[in-house]
């Protein structure tokens, strides 16, 4: 299973917001070509574990004298400005964006134009300028694979009207949760009573099990029959609050990213599912695409996204739903995990049952 196309992911700088860089280059570093990477933060594991060594494997496989920029700016805004300003000063060719709030990147956007750097926006569509490329998946296909699972599983237990479901939405600052959201809703939206809604800011776990403590108190316990959680860290919060209130049988509950404590945890039933996104297609399809630029070539895109202001040239990549009964021949045929990373201590047999050996 994988995906046709694929995203650049950016290589950025650390320097003054102080997260290591990565370089080598067999040329110069004034003739080698730089190319900065650019993370949101380190709460959701796939940012420093996947996105960053899979983008730089391919970069350095298609360019080895290009230079390489990163920069994490752990879930802040300003850092982030100030770890773009320090890749332009050292002459970062092209920026690849993973941007903390899409609207304000706007603006660094802008410096890196005026000083005539393409932009790539990974991951996270940045709103109201132009730039040359946006890297993602397909947001609203996200959200309505996680409602649809949802909807299938309460119907599967007879309890889609015997009681309210919560959703718990992602960073009002990533315009990604807001089509999660839509997605989630179109699906879901007359089939369900949705008790209670949050956005949580900084895609935080420790405020999605406040907000789900939030629920159940305002709810009660056994009104609750489904979480809608936009992602794997906020579901394993909204778990933790639901074990301290006292669940014996935890209702069905979604994710993303195929973290492997959620993959953990699907396998030993606390959660249903989670979004697998091929990661490894959309970092390496960002590198290739980055390193097209730094030669000058502007490959064509297969699709537009309007961002508010025009449409950028975009790739998109297809999510796929993973339950118990789908992690082998997903998550385990493409490489993502070992079956040794996955089947430790109590999840062995959980493993065992599932054909992961």
């Amino acid at each position: 299973m994988r995906p046709k196309w694929f995203l650049v992911p950016l290589a950025a700088v650390l320097l003054a917001a102080g997260c290591g860089s990565g370089s080598g280059s067999d040329a110069p570093a004034g003739d080698a070509p730089t190319i900065a990477l650019f993370l949101p933060e380190s709460k959701t594991t796939r940012y420093e574990a996947f996105d960053r060594p899979l983008f730089e494997a391919k970069v350095k496989a298609l360019c080895s004298n290009c230079k390489l920029l990163y920069s994490n700016a752990d879930q802040d805004a300003v850092k982030q400005q100030q770890q773009v300003e320090a890749a332009l000063a050292q002459g970062a060719d092209v920026l690849v964006l993973d941007a903390v709030d899409a609207d304000a990147a706007a603006s660094l956007v802008n410096q890196a134009k005026q000083q005539k750097v393409p932009v790539i926006a990974y991951d996270r569509l940045i709103s109201g300028i132009a730039y040359e490329y946006y890297v993602s998946f397909n947001n609203v296909r996200v959200g309505e694979a996680q409602g649809q699972a949802l909807l299938d599983a309460l119907n599967a237990k007879g309890t889609a009207d015997k009681g309210k479901i919560v959703m718990i939405n992602g960073a009002p600052t990533d315009p990604s949760s807001a089509d999660y959201k839509s997605g989630a809703h179109h699906i879901l939206d007359g089939k369900v009573q949705i008790g209670r809604e949050f956005d949580t800011p900084d895609w935080s776990p420790d405020k999605a099990q406040q907000q789900m403590e939030q629920a159940i108190t305002a709810l009660g316990r056994d009104n609750i029959v489904g979480v809608l959680s936009a992602n794997d860290g906020m579901a394993g919060g909204a778990i933790a609050a639901m074990k301290r209130a006292g669940y014996t049988t935890l209702p069905p509950i979604t994710g993303q990213d195929a973290e492997l404590a959620a993959v953990q945890r699907i396998l030993t039933g606390e959660q249903y599912m989670t979004v697998y996104l091929d990661i490894r297609s959309e970092a390496e399809k960002s590198a290739e695409l980055a390193v097209a630029l730094t030669k000058g070539e502007q490959p064509q895109a297969m699709a537009k996204v309007n961002n508010g202001a025009t449409d950028i040239p975009a790739f998109l990549l297809d999510p796929v739903a993973v339950t118990a009964d789908k992690i082998k021949d997903t998550i385990v045929k493409d490489g993502f995990y070992k079956p040794s990373e996955i089947c430790t201590g109590a999840v062995a047999a959980a493993c065992d049952k599932a054909g992961i050996q």
